[in-house]
C-alpha cells in the first residue's frame, strides 16, 4: 500500500523539507513528521491549501506531472470584480508569456467559508475583491496567479482546494490526514 498525506499547507510555509534560509522560510519538516515521504507538486509559498505528499513515485508522478491532466481547484481571492468577461477568458485559456495555457473551468463564488489567514489579507475600501473557483489541468510555475492577474484580477489570496478526488476539507492548516490508496 502507497502512503499518501493530505496536507494544509499555510502561508508562508516552503513546499519542501529542507532547504529553507534558517530563521526566515518555515518548511515541511516543522509540520510534517512522516519520514520517506516527498511532495507531489509544489505550492507557491504564498499559497495555501492541499498539498499532497506520498512514498510512492509512480503516485507522485501521476499527481504532479501535466501529461496526467489530474484536475487542481483553486478559491481564489482576486482584487476586482470577476465579470463574465475575465472568466470566460479563463475558461478559454489564456496567453502567458511561457504559452497559452489549457481551457480551464472558472466560476465566481460566494466568500468560502475558510479559516483566518495570518498575516490577513490586504483590505482596501476603494477596491473590491471577488471570489472565483478554477479548475485547472496543469501546473506551471504561479500559473494560477499569472493566469488572473492577465485578465485584469490579480491574485489577493490563493487556496488550493481539491486535487482529483482528494480535498483539503475539514483539515486545519498545519495539520494533515494520512490515507492508504
Amino acid at each position: 500500500m502507497s502512503r499518501l498525506i493530505l496536507l494544509n499547507k499555510p502561508f508562508g510555509v516552503l513546499s519542501q523539507f529542507t532547504g529553507g534560509k534558517e530563521g526566515v522560510d518555515d518548511t515541511l519538516a516543522h509540520l510534517v513528521d512522516v519520514p520517506g515521504v516527498y511532495p507531489a507538486g509544489r505550492l507557491d509559498k504564498d499559497s495555501e491549501g492541499l498539498l499532497l505528499l506520498t512514498d510512492d513515485g509512480r503516485l507522485q508522478s501521476r499527481i504532479a506531472e501535466p501529461r496526467y491532466k489530474m484536475a487542481k481547484t483553486y478559491l481564489v481571492q482576486v482584487e476586482g470584480e470577476a465579470d463574465d468577461d475575465a472568466l470566460e477568458k479563463l475558461a478559454r485559456g489564456v496567453e502567458l508569456n511561457d504559452g497559452m495555457t489549457r481551457p480551464a473551468r472558472a466560476k465566481p463564488i460566494d466568500p468560502p467559508p475558510v479559516w483566518e489567514r495570518e498575516p490577513p489579507v490586504r483590505f482596501r475600501k476603494s477596491v473590491p475583491d471577488s471570489w472565483i473557483a478554477l479548475e485547472i489541468t496543469e501546473g506551471r510555475n504561479r500559473q494560477v496567479r499569472r493566469m488572473t492577474a492577465t485578465v485584469g484580477l490579480p491574485t489577493l489570496r490563493l487556496i488550493r482546494w481539491r486535487i482529483g478526488d482528494w480535498s483539503v476539507d475539514g483539515i486545519a492548516p498545519g495539520s494533515y490526514r494520512e490515507i492508504e490508496v
